[in-house]
């Protein structure tokens, strides 16, 4: 972390973005990028396939040092199924091959952890590459599995051979590969409607979501003026706020272990870091910060 370099300004913080469709996250954070002074500092927190509509939080000037942060929130899907085919890709981009097969009645619905492999048709590096690359020159290509959860997964309406459905999973969850492990189907249609707090229903392209805003649910520390000057230089501090005791795990849960318990570190001008909880050497309850905003 380098030295303080003074308080967030308004052109800090995150845009609330609704992607149409046949249209990249890149193309989205070009146009953001373009409209902004030069060497704004621009990303996202979260790719879209240019299939998919919906939520894309772009991440503007020291916003998208907080990436990481936003890119961990849960995620909260609508989907159109088609059952009777199945496409290379794993919507309705790919190759489509017929076969017929519709589901009767209701679906078993997974929830919970579950075990999935990512398509190859993904945004995921292998060998450095893009695993989508790879796939588009008739290579073959197999993700290994691995474990996400799926909140909530609800059947919507029906309609011979579609269905809809709501999704609200873990971040890392391909909705794409869900669909496909119901059967013969794939996703005609995908749009993000929330990512943690933050809702389609809210987006404005125009808007720049300050920073202190966006990342309100992480729990706040405020600092007096001395320990704020020493976080801002990325040194722990004494945590004002100490937490009592973690609860045990439950060993019959499904659900994954919650995620590191970080916080935001204000004072009187507003936002100075994310910062982790670390005991120490006596002990003692520390906040160590690990991204700094006035650098």
């Amino acid at each position: 972390m380098s030295g303080p370099s003074g308080p967030l300004t308004p052109a800090d913080g995150v845009i609330l973005y609704d992607k149409p469709r046949d249209v990249t996250s890149h193309d989205i954070v070009y146009r953001v990028r373009r409209a902004l002074p030069r060497k704004t500092r621009v990303g996202h927190a979260g790719t879209l396939d240019p299939f998919a509509t919906g939520l894309l939080l772009v991440l503007v000037g020291r916003g998208t040092r907080a990436q990481r942060f936003l890119m961990a929130l849960e995620k909260s899907y609508e989907t159109i199924a088609r059952f009777g085919a199945v496409s290379t890709t794993g919507d309705s981009e790919g190759e489509i091959s017929e076969t017929g097969v519709v589901p009767d009645g209701d679906l078993v619905l997974p929830t919970g952890l579950v075990r999935q492999r990512p398509p190859a048709y993904s945004a995921l590096r292998v060998d450095g590459e893009r695993a989508y690359a790879r796939a588009r020159r008739g290579e073959d290509v197999e993700l290994p599995e691995r474990e996400v959860a799926v909140h909530a997964f609800e059947e919507r309406w029906r309609d011979g051979a579609r269905r809809a459905f709501g999704i609200r999973c873990s971040s890392g969850t391909y909705v794409r590969s869900l669909v496909a492990d119901l059967g013969d189907a794939y996703c005609e249609e995908l749009r993000r409607t929330a990512i943690g707090p933050f809702d389609v229903a809210d987006a404005d392209p125009e808007r720049i979501v300050p920073l202190g805003d966006a990342l309100a649910f992480l729990p706040q520390r405020r600092l007096g003026e001395e320990e704020a000057r020493r976080a801002g230089h990325g040194v722990a501090v004494a945590d004002p706020e100490p937490p009592g005791p973690p609860d045990p795990p439950d060993p019959s849960s499904r659900e994954p272990a919650p995620p590191a318990p970080y916080v935001r570190l204000t004072d009187a001008a507003g936002l100075i870091a994310i910062a982790e909880p670390r005991r120490g050497d006596d002990g003692a309850p520390l906040l160590k910060p690990v991204v700094g905003f006035r650098g």
